[in-house]
């Protein structure tokens, strides 16, 4: 459904001023080619930048190299913790539900069929994954660190859609708005944060108030870095809920391409789980965490595993059980999730690092119709009632 809303006009039209204009100098100079194979060998925060770079993105880097003034390291330094105490969790929200959400609102399924790389859906995966690991490192923001320069490569990306589909007039922006637009990049950042949370929840996993404020906090810094204006953006997990309600029922419904994109996106993951017994694990997963009426407009399969997989909530209750009681077991089963998540991302990039760069062209054929303390803890904001 595509509701009428005047309040969200400006943030349909806004795209990302900065970015925009980097992009647009770098096709009108032609040196979009050079831009890419020179940032090849920019991937680490702190290295000096390439000669032969152009000005214009070399403005654009220089800007961009650091976070937002406003950053709380403590809190940072909490969504780390969170993250790495529950990051089998957290990717498996990332893989089954924040993705296929993605899906569901037609115009963001019909923009994500516009790049060659989405064609393959496992580059889009590794490339969320890596994104999301180099986030939660460490030395994310310290020299040496990856997440700064995949930031800055993301945001650029999603400014060369933006000018494609404008230049080419080929997105109706008087009924879509800007292709990549704020409302969008905000709604993305939802699914990203909120999502995952909620998702958690439903799996059963026992997250602290702390943690889940934590992380979505990290991914404010995350919408930031990558454009998001942050007038507009919600600040409290309170007002995510809120936003993310009204624009999924402004916006979800089934669509050709989310109905492809979901279908790519388990076929994917069924050749990730080893043999073919465990393979209708992965709808019933994805059915399970974004709801049947969702699943069913994303023509999700129903198979015979839907019922067990809701038996993962009683699981994960059993495992965090001995997690809580035994150091050991915490250090056991921590290791094994980071363990789990190194092999899922190196499985989808093949070993390889995934390269952020600016598409020279769009799809041909376009337009097919010590973890933190376990108190207080978390659950989901309750539902709003648009009116």
């Amino acid at each position: 459904m595509n509701r009428t809303d005047t309040s969200t006009a400006p943030l349909r039209q806004a795209g990302d001023e900065l970015a925009d204009a980097t992009v647009t100098a770098l096709f009108e100079r032609g040196e979009v080619g050079t831009f890419n194979t020179l940032m090849r060998y920019v991937s680490t925060s702190g290295a000096p930048l390439p000669e032969g770079l152009p000005d214009v993105a070399r403005e654009y880097l220089e800007v961009t190299s650091a976070p937002p003034a406003w950053v709380d390291w403590g809190e940072m330094e909490k969504a780390r913790l969170f993250f790495l105490d529950n990051n089998v969790h957290i990717t498996t929200a990332l893989s089954f539900a924040s993705m296929p959400a993605c899906y569901l609102v037609p115009h963001v399924a019909k923009l994500l069929s516009t790049t060659h790389g989405l064609e393959y859906p496992s580059k889009r995966m590794a490339e969320t994954g890596q994104f999301t690991v180099y986030l939660m490192r460490p030395d994310a923001f310290e020299a040496g660190g990856r997440f700064v320069p995949a930031a800055q490569k993301v945001r650029l990306l999603h400014a060369s859609i933006r000018h494609h589909l404008t230049a080419e007039n080929r997105w109706d922006t008087a009924t879509l708005g800007t292709p990549i637009c704020q409302e969008d990049m905000i709604g993305g950042q939802m699914f990203f944060s909120l999502l995952v949370l909620d998702s958690l929840h439903r799996l059963g996993v026992h997250m602290s108030t702390e943690g889940a404020e934590s992380y979505y906090y990290a991914w404010r810094v995350v919408g930031a870095m990558l454009g998001i204006d942050q007038d507009t953006a919600p600040r409290t997990l309170d007002d995510a809920r809120r936003f993310l309600d009204d624009y999924m029922l402004r916006y979800m419904g089934p669509s050709e391409e989310g109905t492809r994109l979901t279908r790519q996106l388990i076929d994917l993951y069924e050749e990730v789980v080893p043999g073919t017994f465990f393979d209708p694990v992965v709808s019933a997963l994805v059915r399970h965490l974004v709801g049947d009426t969702c699943a069913d407009w994303l023509q999700v399969p129903r198979t015979a595993w839907d019922t067990l997989v809701r038996a993962v909530p009683h699981l994960l209750g059993v495992l965090e059980s001995v997690e809580d009681r035994s150091p050991l077991g915490a250090w056991a089963l921590d290791r094994l999730g980071h363990l789990t998540t190194v092999f899922e991302l190196s499985s989808l990039t093949r070993g390889r690092v995934m390269h952020y760069a600016i598409p020279e062209q769009l799809r041909k054929d376009y337009g097919v119709s010590g973890a933190v303390p376990r108190t207080r803890r978390w659950t989901p904001p309750a539902a709003t009632v648009s009116e």
